[in-house]
């Protein structure tokens, strides 16, 4: 419908005439708001970031950076956004805008070099500078060698925030010592007072140019019976995966149904047996309102893309893909994970070490959605994520192994360990758990273990890595994991 609006700087802004393909970031530089810019068109670099006002997790609303190359515009239907020009405060008549604390930050300390890629980092880091808890009494900080550690400043920022952010002139300490500057919020700021009122609620959107179509429905129900009735929509939350294809590979699709605003996927629940989490909960808000309460989730959080792609990317579109190489699977096999599947019909459960048949198939059949992921309880006491990839954090997995094992009076009673990028689907080390149960935790136990760990799968070479070095990888894993628990274990 025509009447789709993004409210961008404070000022609401019709979405039409462009495409329902076309992407935040096309739709704010036609609007003339060029600070956003483009780099790599996959959500890796982070010239692009802006802020959107999200559902808070300790407030009402968060200000969320997100890649705004990577969603559609029309999936900001009915919310707010805010580039880099929209983070200075207008001055007096006749004067220009004062700039952000962050701005000015970024400005004094040298933060910018050539100046592509600041719009991006001054997003990110004004979400995290807006974060609720970041500090509440802090002082601007001198210099980064105060900081807590080399990865979180004095004054509470956390720079895993900036980890979506690339700095083609490699300039990352004066932008480190600028994030590491910055105090509290002033009282007056209004995107400081915005966050205690309530986001833009989700609404209705029937966004339709030429033929094709970005719906998103009220309900679950509604949704459900759109896929019933269109089965060969493209159905996407984060839109992180699917605006690659869109971007890199000009995929269009007649018709795209948004589910990331449903409320019936986006409850979390912990109970007496399970931890329940719905499917459209971002990777960013499951692991704030988890806090921890899943170590082996917890551990995969930091090591999953960068916090840019975690606040938009979600458990059900990482499942969903299907890729053998998706990092949350063999977290979840590991936990004995299940999927709640819902159709117009109806629900049923699957166990994830059943979901996968095939290189990107699964069980899901066609106009099912995955409603939530349940985890039961409760957990194993040793658990553990190696992640093998060519950078620490925004990259993509070689090889992936998620250990979850129960060790009682210095025996294993229980072992399950879930794989990725080894086979053409995710898949549990079937062989390597019963190489450990029932025998005692000790170097012995571990080595032969881990010699029929690296047997298990079958890896290929590409360009991330040979298959010598992927079956190499699993086997030092399990080393590893008893190398970090064996004292442990053993007290």
């Amino acid at each position: 419908m025509v009447g789709a609006r993004i409210t961008v700087n404070g000022k609401e802004t019709p979405i039409s005439p462009a495409a329902p393909h076309t992407t935040v970031l096309d739709f704010l530089r036609e609007q003339g708001f060029t600070g956003t810019k483009e780099g790599c068109a996959e959500g890796e670099c982070g010239a692009c970031s802006v802020l959107v006002a999200r559902p808070g997790v300790d407030k009402p609303t968060d200000w969320v950076a997100v890649n705004a190359c990577l969603v559609p515009a029309a999936a900001l239907d009915g919310q707010e956004v805010v580039t880099s020009e929209g983070l200075a405060t207008a001055g007096k008549p006749g004067t220009p805008p004062a700039l952000h604390p962050v701005q000015e930050e970024m400005a004094v300390r040298g933060g910018s070099q050539c100046g592509y890629c600041t719009p991006g980092f001054v997003c990110s880091m004004a979400a995290e500078y807006y974060r609720p808890g970041r500090c509440a009494h802090a002082e601007p900080a001198e210099g980064a060698e105060s900081a807590e550690d080399a990865e979180h400043g004095p004054n509470g920022f956390d720079l895993h925030a900036l980890s979506g952010n690339l700095c083609r002139c490699t300039g990352y300490r004066p932008i480190r010592d600028a994030a590491f500057a910055v105090g509290a919020p002033a009282e007056e700021d209004p995107l400081a007072r915005r966050r205690e009122q309530s986001p833009p609620a989700a609404v209705a959107t029937s966004y339709i140019q030429e033929g094709s179509a970005f719906l998103r429905k009220d309900t679950l129900a509604e949704t459900l019976q759109v896929l019933r009735e269109r089965p060969e929509a493209v159905v996407v939350a984060g839109s992180t995966d699917w605006g690659v294809e869109v971007n890199i590979r000009a995929r269009r699709a007649d018709c795209v149904v948004a589910i990331d605003r449903l409320p019936e996927l986006r409850e979390l629940k912990v109970g007496a047996d399970a931890v329940e989490i719905g499917a459209a909960l971002t990777l960013t808000e499951i692991e704030r309102r988890l806090d921890g309460r899943v170590p082996l989730l917890a551990e995969l959080f930091p090591q999953f893309a960068s916090r840019l792609i975690r606040n938009g990317a979600t458990l059900g579109g990482n499942l969903g893909t299907g890729s053998p190489i998706g990092d949350s699977p063999p977290v979840l096999l590991a936990l004995e994970a299940s999927l709640v599947l819902a159709g117009a019909d109806g629900e049923r459960e699957v166990p994830l070490a059943d979901y996968f048949t095939g290189y990107r198939q699964s069980v899901r059949r066609p106009g099912e959605l995955i409603r939530a992921v349940r985890v039961p309880l409760p957990l194993a006491p040793v658990t553990a994520f190696h992640k093998i990839a060519k950078r620490r954090f925004d990259d993509i997995s070689s090889v992936a192994v998620a250990f979850a094992l129960e060790i009682e009076d210095g025996a294993v009673r229980k072992a399950r360990i879930g794989l990725g990028g080894v086979a053409a689907t995710p898949i549990r080390a079937l062989a390597t758990e019963a190489a450990l149960e029932g025998r005692e935790w000790t170097a012995g136990t571990v080595e032969a273990a881990a010699r029929v760990l690296q047997a298990q799968g079958t890896p290929m070479s590409d360009h991330r890595a040979s298959a010598e070095y992927r079956a190499a990888m699993l086997g030092q894993s399990l080393l590893k994991l008893y190398a970090q628990t064996k004292e442990a274990v053993s007290s």
